[in-house]
């Protein structure tokens, strides 16, 4: 069995990759609703900050920054995932492989990164805004309505100033 270690910071900033169990499977736009009312009950009984968010079909991307006492994030993940999973409708929980109280629809586990500096969060914002266009999904990320590019580019004046000619993603856990 592998040895996971994580690195909990209180306070920290956490770049995350979350997936589906079935990579097949497009449930997280589908429900994009039910995703959105399990991520707003966790924040709200938990909160912290999302710094950037990018939902694909079978997986999604967040940066999120914890409160300066706090470094749970394995617990708001549990309850995003198990909320998000007990909303779904009958038939799209898969019954195989899965563990007393554990739902079929998330793998067991996510990437997640701590960001060390400006530089390394700018990578993962842009990472993170730039993923509909790698899995081919559209043209230029302004056109994925599950992320919040419009928002840094409108907040930070920061849009994505790297043509996609010459984009290179670094390997942040993703196959």
């Amino acid at each position: 069995m592998p040895n996971y270690r994580r690195l909990f910071i209180p306070g920290g900033t956490y770049f995350f990759t979350v997936n589906l169990l079935d990579r097949r499977r497009s449930l997280l736009t589908d429900n994009i609703d039910a995703l959105r009312a399990a991520y707003s009950y966790v924040q709200s009984r938990h909160p912290f900050e999302t710094v950037a968010v990018c939902i694909l079909p079978e997986h999604l991307h967040y940066v999120w920054r914890l409160p300066p006492d706090d470094d749970d994030y394995p617990m708001r993940w549990q309850l995003l995932k198990s909320r998000f999973s007990k909303s779904l409708p009958r038939g799209a929980d898969p019954r195989e492989g899965r563990r007393k109280g554990e739902h079929g629809v998330w793998q067991r586990r996510f990437w997640e990164h701590v960001l060390r500096d400006a530089e390394d969060l700018d990578r993962h914002v842009d990472y993170i805004h730039w993923n509909p266009v790698k899995h081919g999904l559209v043209a230029a990320p302004e056109n994925w309505p599950y992320s919040t590019f419009h928002k840094w580019k409108r907040e930070f004046g920061r849009p994505i100033n790297i043509p996609p000619e010459d984009w290179n993603p670094i390997h942040l856990g993703e196959r």
